[in-house]
């Protein structure tokens, strides 16, 4: 079932949004495609009527300039109402969006966000309590991007956007993201959620996405914040499983940790020295 949720992950074509797997990115895509007609719309009647002007009224066919037209009240009027009407109708669905993105209520799963320079640490919440790790740039790449390190970056998989442990999260999940940071500003990133927002040092964000049952799969994004030196080694990576799959991952992260806490009992001394024979003679 992961193999074949793989397939779905990362869905930009390059050339344009992707469309993403979660509810609030494809509002945003939809959004995004609405506004980009209305401007194309736009472009052909603007650009239509200047081109139709300049070749119709032009000098060698003997067009003849209107001197006394200075002020037209009607035409002030119409152009002036035609903009407000088209901001209204791009206006209306972006508030709408902007409400929904806000909305942080009955979520599923919450997760502490803290972002460090240069990485990650989660913090699981509800179903996942007690599951706390770290996140940074994996080995591979981290050795690869070292000056004189001799390695081909080509030759490395997912160079620069891969990390040692992914945040694990359950497809069909309404999960929240608690976002802060101990140092700098940074900016968690995952563009196939529709997901952005800023961790600020002494500040919690919020933010929210449910990735669609079906969608499991690995799904990458960067700090987007210019956060020093190693920005740019700062990958975001989250791994989507099915609900009974993030229940075992759970389950096995808290018995790991449990066993790690765990202290090791020494094996009992005897306290008196073992009995020895008294040989009479």
């Amino acid at each position: 079932m992961r193999l074949i949720g793989t397939v779905f992950a990362n869905t930009s074509n390059g050339y344009n949004l992707p469309i993403g797997v979660t509810d609030l990115s494809k509002a945003m895509y939809g959004l995004h495609m609405e506004v980009f007609w209305i401007c194309v719309g736009i472009a052909v009647v603007v650009f239509g009527v200047m081109i139709y002007s300049l070749l119709t009224f032009r000098q060698s066919k003997g067009a003849i300039p209107d001197t006394t037209m200075v002020h037209s009240t009607k035409v002030e009027i119409i152009w002036t109402i035609i903009p407000v009407l088209i901001l209204v109708v791009m206006a209306v669905p972006a508030a709408d969006l902007i409400l929904k993105q806000e909305d942080t209520r009955n979520s599923e799963l919450s997760i502490r966000v803290t972002g460090y320079q240069w990485k990650w640490q989660y913090q699981y919440m509800d179903a996942g309590a007690g599951v706390d790790f770290f996140s940074t740039l994996k080995q591979d790449s981290n050795f690869a991007r070292q000056l004189d390190s001799g390695i081909d970056p080509k030759s490395v998989p997912n160079y620069l956007l891969d990390v040692d442990k992914p945040l694990v999260i359950p497809s069909g999940t309404k999960v929240r993201l608690l976002l802060t940071s101990m140092d700098v500003i940074h900016a968690w990133w995952v563009p196939d959620f529709g997901a952005k927002r800023s961790a600020i040092p002494g500040y919690v964000n919020e933010l929210w996405f449910k990735v669609d049952p079906g969608k499991e799969g690995i799904y990458r994004g960067q700090c987007a914040a210019l956060c020093g030196r190693d920005h740019g080694f700062m990958p975001v990576v989250v791994d989507v499983r099915t609900p009974d799959d993030f229940k075992k991952w759970v389950a096995e992260q808290k018995t790991a940790a449990q066993q790690a806490v765990a202290p090791t009992v020494p094996a009992p001394a005897d306290a008196s020295p073992p009995a020895t024979a008294q040989v009479i003679n």
